[in-house]
């Protein structure tokens, strides 16, 4: 299923394990957040699955993380296909959360809320085949990386390709 990408919005491409998603960034309503992740771009690293939160993967970015935003946008409950961040300075170590499922975000302290920032559009089927992938076999390979035109034309045409097979 395919969605329109809001052209006013950068898009961004993840990969994750065998999955590419396409996502939108919400620099209106997380405008600090999203600076910030822009500048990271390319970012590659690892989704674990989360401990306490639910049905969510996550990148722990640790408690001496520099990487700092104001609350804007949070939640505690993110719905599948959004991405939030939980700053450092708090209860928990700042990470990045990938909700596939119910998400009630949380820490060994106590519920927590983070910026959502980012919402998958395009490849949300495959969300819920990645989370228990990484359940189950452990830590996946994540990529994001801005994505052009070309880029976002490439992902529609191998998601073709892939559904003739």
């Amino acid at each position: 299923m395919s969605t329109a990408i809001d052209s006013n919005e950068p898009t961004i491409l993840i990969t994750a394990g065998p999955y590419q998603f396409l996502s939108v960034l919400h620099t209106t309503l997380a405008p600090s957040t999203c600076t910030l992740f822009l500048s990271l771009l390319p970012y590659t690293q690892k989704l674990i699955h989360v401990r306490w939160s639910g049905e969510g993967m996550w990148i722990p970015l640790g408690y001496e993380s520099q990487l700092r935003v104001p609350y804007e946008n949070h939640t505690s409950h993110p719905a599948p296909g959004e991405l939030i961040f939980y700053p450092p300075g708090g209860i928990s170590e700042a990470e990045f959360l990938m909700a596939y499922g119910g998400v009630s975000f949380s820490s060994k302290m106590g519920q927590l809320a983070g910026n959502h920032f980012l919402t998958i559009v395009d490849g949300k089927e495959n969300l819920r085949k990645l989370g228990e992938k990484t359940l189950w076999e452990g830590a996946q390979d994540v990529k994001f990386e801005l994505a052009d035109d070309k880029t976002i034309e490439q992902f529609r045409q191998n998601r073709k390709t892939a559904a003739k097979l």
